[in-house]
């Protein structure tokens, strides 16, 4: 069957790469010779996504002067990156190539951490593999571990080199190895791409001291206010308490610099064709060094147009879009990993397999904290059953907490629909996890609050978030029983719905807040500090037995793990959210693609015991007998549902009937 006719971006692309194509292989005519072979995938591989790469480019750039100049090199650099991929990387290329649905496993675990919180550094890391293994882990997020300015570095988002590693941390070369060891134990290395700035200490700002007037300066400076103001008129101020405005004054340059969120962060101006040149190569570089997925930070804000909030502009999309087809034609094994907190239908629009094949899911991370919060599942549920759904081929990263703070990112209509009024209730929320309700179970600390406005975010671990703090300090044993119910059930929630689930290392043994961030000046007007502490390893040991605190939370979240990797129906499955009937249980059903099996979870999200009616079950779940995977228990529905206080239930048909 033929497909559609092609466009003019069609033809313009084809005849592009016809002339292009023959200027390309005389450049490489040696390595031509002496890699045949490999030549030859590069050349399939750019006949095949040329136009993917062409037509966004041609859509920001086309009007440039020198754009096909930037384009002639921007195959150049991908064709020199491909040559120079090691031959374990050209394999995960084919390997990822032919099973293109890979990361959508079953098996699929995440984890992320902080390298110096964790282990001390990269050998420290090495060491402590074991561990990471022994969780059932496939994904592993490091933390930025790039050089980057001394003190207040943004937990390390300002990027001061792409290309080498911090050396308190190790070398560019221990790194690679870590990726080569991490593989051969079936883990994909994640790292951090910090694509809308640097920090002010990179080579490309100290070139923009040099000649702040240069034409395609790589940041956007100014010398008075004029643009800025009329800029600032429609921008949103990222940490209004900390650095309102979106501007600072450097005396180097003489210049009034965009820095979006810091001041040591200069936001790269992608209006000049370089600068994605540039960020290419840097991209590229880091899958040849064993990179298999590249979290692209801050996505939304890396256009900027007079008149607008400079924020999901259409441009945005289309960079995305060019660096991903660059990837498949260099390094075809390289995903893209989104960080859009940006509100729910705008996350949607930076996930397809041309754009960003994997997102971060931060309406289901704060929706389960909110259900918590009220004991109320409704809007988690309504919010789901409308968004959950995604492109095709791509898939959820499901955390429960992250080095970040929690925004209540949900729609405002959402809530409207429930009768709720979506500023109230986020004041409600904040004055929650803060402990200043009355019944409140959690300690976390606001950041970047607004005494005036109410208007904050909010830190602290899952445990100290979920009751566990106080309730070591102010309660008792039942009370632990509840925060540690409460974690698991949103981990539960995490490992169960579809997608790769997300551990923040130390949620498994408990941590609780660290207040002692207070005491470094670099970081003590950082509240997020306090949820990003040296990960303990005697609480770690301690896991080991089932009867301390550690090892009650390890050994639960540990079983869940277990049984989401041997169940294919948590692979790649379809996922529907239900209305179990209950308000206070939030419910869903996985049913897989080919065998159609289906799985019914029931997470009750209070304290109290919630009944679900037996139809219900039957009609959700599609049989009369069922098994819990997690407690093997049966029953038939010759009566209602009893889901204990913060369990969680996975339900599929028991064709033995009850025991």
């Amino acid at each position: 069957m033929s497909g559609p006719p092609p466009t003019a971006v069609d033809r313009r692309a084809a005849r592009s790469l016809e002339r292009l194509l023959p200027r390309l292989r005389d450049g490489f005519a040696a390595e031509r010779a002496s890699d045949p072979v490999g030549w030859a995938a590069f050349e399939v591989r750019l006949e095949r996504h040329f136009g993917a790469l062409f037509e966004p480019l041609v859509a920001v750039y086309g009007a440039e002067y020198d754009f096909f100049y930037h384009l002639e090199r921007t195959l150049v650099l991908a064709a020199r990156s491909w040559l120079d991929r090691e031959p374990a990387l050209r394999a995960l290329d084919a390997t990822r190539e032919a099973n293109p649905a890979w990361f959508r496993s079953e098996r699929m675990i995440g984890a992320v951490c902080y390298v110096d919180l964790f282990a001390g550094d990269l050998a420290g890391l090495r060491a402590k593999l074991p561990y990471i293994v022994s969780l059932g882990v496939t994904y592993l997020h490091l933390m930025p571990l790039f050089p980057a300015p001394d003190g207040n570095n943004d937990g390390g988002y300002a990027v001061s080199s792409y290309r080498e590693v911090d050396p308190a941390l190790g070398t560019m070369d221990e790194l690679a190895d870590l990726a080569g060891e991490l593989r051969r134990h079936g883990i994909s290395l994640v790292l951090d791409f910090v694509f809308n700035h640097t920090s002010d200490e990179h080579a490309w700002a100290e070139a923009a001291r040099d000649d702040p007037d240069h034409p395609d300066a790589f940041y956007w400076l100014f010398p008075d206010r004029t643009l800025p103001d009329a800029y600032g008129r429609t921008l949103r101020d990222i940490f209004p308490e900390q650095r309102p405005g979106s501007f600072t004054w450097n005396a180097e340059t003489g210049r009034w610099v965009w820095t979006t969120f810091n001041s040591f962060q200069w936001d790269l101006r992608y209006a000049a064709p370089a600068v994605f040149r540039a960020m290419a190569g840097e991209m590229l570089f880091l899958a040849n060094r064993g990179v298999e997925i590249l979290r692209l930070d801050a996505v939304a804000f890396v256009w900027k147009r007079l008149g607008t909030a400079c924020e999901n502009l259409p441009e945005a999309h289309l960079l995305i879009r060019a660096f991903n087809a660059l990837a498949r034609i260099a390094a075809p094994a390289l995903l893209f990993k989104s960080e859009a907190i940006v509100h729910p239908d705008e996350v949607a629009r930076y996930i397809a397999p041309e754009e960003c094949q994997l997102s971060y899911n931060p309406l289901l991370m704060a929706l389960g904290w909110e259900a918590l919060a009220t004991r109320d599942a409704r809007l988690l549920r309504d919010s789901m059953r409308r968004r959950f759904a995604i492109a095709p081929g791509c898939a959820w990263v499901n955390y429960v907490r992250s080095h970040d703070d929690i925004g209540w990112t949900f729609d405002d209509a959402d809530a409207a629909r429930l009768r709720i009024d979506g500023f109230g209730h986020r004041r409600f929320l904040n004055a929650f996890y803060v402990g200043r309700f009355d019944g409140s179970f959690a300690r976390g600390l606001p950041f970047q609050e607004n005494p005036r406005t109410g208007d904050a975010r909010i830190c602290g671990t899952a445990a100290s978030l979920a009751g566990l703090e106080k309730a070591l300090r102010e309660e008792g044993e039942a009370e632990v029983d509840l925060a540690i119910g409460r974690i698991l059930a949103l981990y539960g929630i995490a490992l169960g719905i579809g997608g790769i689930p997300l551990l923040y290392l130390g949620d498994e043994v408990g941590t609780r807040n660290d207040y002692d961030f207070q005491l470094d000046p670099d970081k003590a007007t950082d509240s997020r500090w306090v949820h990003r502490p040296f990960t303990d390893w005697a609480a770690v040991a301690r896991a080991d037995d089932p009867h301390t605190l550690e090892g009650r939370l390890c050994h639960a979240l540990r079983h869940l793990i277990r049984l989401r990797r041997a169940n294919p129906v948590f692979g790649d499955a379809l996922t529907e959210v239900i209305d179990p009937g209950n308000d206070h249980v939030f419910g869903y059903v996985r049913q897989g693609r080919e065998d159609g099996r289906r799985l019914l979870a029931l997470v009750n999200v209070t304290e109290r015991e919630q009944i679900v009616d037996a139809n219900r079950v039957r009609l959700a779940g599609l049989a009369y007998a069922f098994r819990d995977l997690i407690t093997d228990a049966r029953w038939t529905l010759d009566r209602d549902v009893g889901v204990g206080p913060y369990q969680t239930l996975w339900l599929v048909g028991d064709e033995h009937g009850a025991a």
